[in-house]
């Protein structure tokens, strides 16, 4: 038992929690699979993890700014963030074992049911995600059953995880069909729930083809805007030039010091404005890079082992096809959360802490998904329902984790708020003994809506096939 616990909790740490070593290797098993030759299989599976890195690279460049960035906006809004008595530190030296083990059970059971129906048609592939939903899972799991044992948890976990992981990129899949016509693969992110509040709410905004982001008509004087790496380092810079005039002084010298300690803190808002900017180019570098890889490669997959299986990856891998729709849902996001931030402290409801990551690739998600809909309308209003799901979501779900890791609450993506209280309202149900009906539950709903998405595309294919290539019906032989 302990050498099959060691394995799994090896597969979790050093290859679903490592996302360049994930990619490589369904690429590479992808391309042997397809029986191309050697020096293709190889070239190829190292380009799929160079552009991984490469990505993740570009999200430190510009993350680490954002970081910095969030200090100085807490200090210029006169804030201090929440405190608590557990940390998530804590939390994952005690369940990170337990943690590891939900994500290699959950995984094999999510290619299992993906192997058995054609209906679930993607293979969720965002690792570091797959990290997070089982934290965010374990730690609600823990909440309502806190004398649970370890072989509970990752079972019941397991079950319930596998499901989310399944149905998530199938809710998705409308949208993402606007976004990717070609269905060449889905959207694995927890951003989704915004992402589908704003495609549904965007529809009477009007139409991408008369605002699409893309095609935004601009005075000469300010065409530059047109060209997404200079209008994304010209609005950061201006956001964090304001940020600095606000702050406190030694917050600000504190934070330009971790940069260069001879550097003034203006000039170190200009730099993070354009650091931010090219971070930005070299993840959609990145994008590209393992995109043109990992899609063709996945064909062995979907050929010889899972078929009619597509990759669900990251939220990053959408937004080269309208990236001023993201810098648009960035900037709407961030600048509601900061009314939010204000009114909260005004009414003494709560202590937000700005989550600039989060703002970012939440907003720029569901903006995309808002502008593929409604064009610019459709991308505002998508900013603008992130940032209020991002505030209010952290205000009221910081207290539910107050046991065991209230940081997931700053850190946390609509879908984590969603998972957190849907278990949280089925305490009084499953408390106890009674946990075993989240995973079956979990695991019922989503055989279910397979069973009915097969039936729904077997309906779709018995019309096609009687219907003439002209439109007209014919008659079945």
């Amino acid at each position: 038992m302990d050498v099959i616990k060691d394995i799994l909790t090896f597969l979790a740490d050093n290859v679903f929690g490592q996302v360049p070593i994930l990619i490589g290797l369904i690429t590479l098993i992808g391309l042997i699979l397809q029986r191309k030759r050697f020096e293709d299989v190889f070239a190829g599976a190292l380009r799929a993890t160079i552009g991984v890195v490469i990505l993740f690279i570009g999200v430190e460049v510009f993350t680490g700014g954002l970081t910095s960035f969030q200090t100085v906006l807490a200090s210029a809004m006169g804030t201090t963030p929440p405190k608590a008595d557990n940390t998530l530190a804590d939390f994952l030296t005690d369940q990170g074992g337990t943690i590891a083990l939900v994500i290699t059970v959950a995984f094999l059971v999510h290619v299992l049911v993906v192997r058995l129906f054609p209906a679930a048609r993607y293979l969720y592939l965002t690792g570091h995600l797959m990290f997070w939903i089982s934290t965010v899972t374990v730690a609600s799991l823990v909440t309502i059953a806190p004398g649970a044992d370890q072989l509970t948890l990752v079972l019941c976990g397991a079950g319930f995880v596998a499901a989310y992981w399944t149905l998530q990129p199938l809710w998705m899949r409308p949208l993402m069909r606007r976004v990717m016509p070609d269905d060449r693969f889905g959207f694995a992110h927890t951003s989704s729930l915004a992402c589908l509040i704003t495609g549904y709410a965007a529809r009477p905004l009007g139409s991408r083809d008369k605002h699409d982001t893309e095609k935004l008509k601009l005075p000469r004087q300010l065409s530059f805007f047109k060209d997404v790496n200079v209008s994304t380092a010209l609005i950061i810079t201006v956001i964090m030039l304001i940020g600095v005039a606000l702050a406190d002084d030694g917050v600000v010298a504190k934070a330009a010091a971790e940069m260069d300690d001879k550097l003034s803190p203006w000039v170190w808002a200009v730099l993070v404005g354009l650091r931010f900017a090219g971070g930005i180019a070299i993840l959609l570098f990145g994008v590209r890079m393992f995109l043109g890889e990992i899609v063709p490669a996945f064909k062995g997959f979907s050929d010889r082992v899972i078929p009619g299986t597509r990759p669900a990856l990251d939220a990053p891998t959408v937004f080269p096809v309208a990236p001023t729709a993201v810098m648009v849902g960035f900037v709407s996001s961030t600048a509601v959360f900061l009314i939010c931030l204000g009114v909260f402290a005004w009414r003494d409801w709560f202590t937000l802490a700005p989550p600039m990551i989060m703002l970012f690739f939440v907003g720029g998600a569901a903006a995309l998904f808002g502008n593929v809909v409604a064009g610019w309308r459709g991308a505002v209003l998508g900013g603008v329902i992130s940032g209020l799901v991002l505030a209010v979501g952290q205000a009221v779900t910081w207290d539910l984790y107050e046991k065991t890791a209230p940081e997931l609450a700053t850190l946390a993506d609509p879908d984590w708020y969603a998972i957190a209280w849907l278990l949280k309202a089925a305490d009084p149900v499953v408390g106890g003994n009674s946990i075993w009906l989240v995973p079956a539950v979990a695991i019922a709903a989503m055989i279910a809506s397979l069973l009915l998405l097969g039936r729904a595309e077997k309906r779709r294919a018995a019309v096609d096939e009687d219907t003439a290539p002209d439109g007209k019906a014919v008659a079945k032989a």
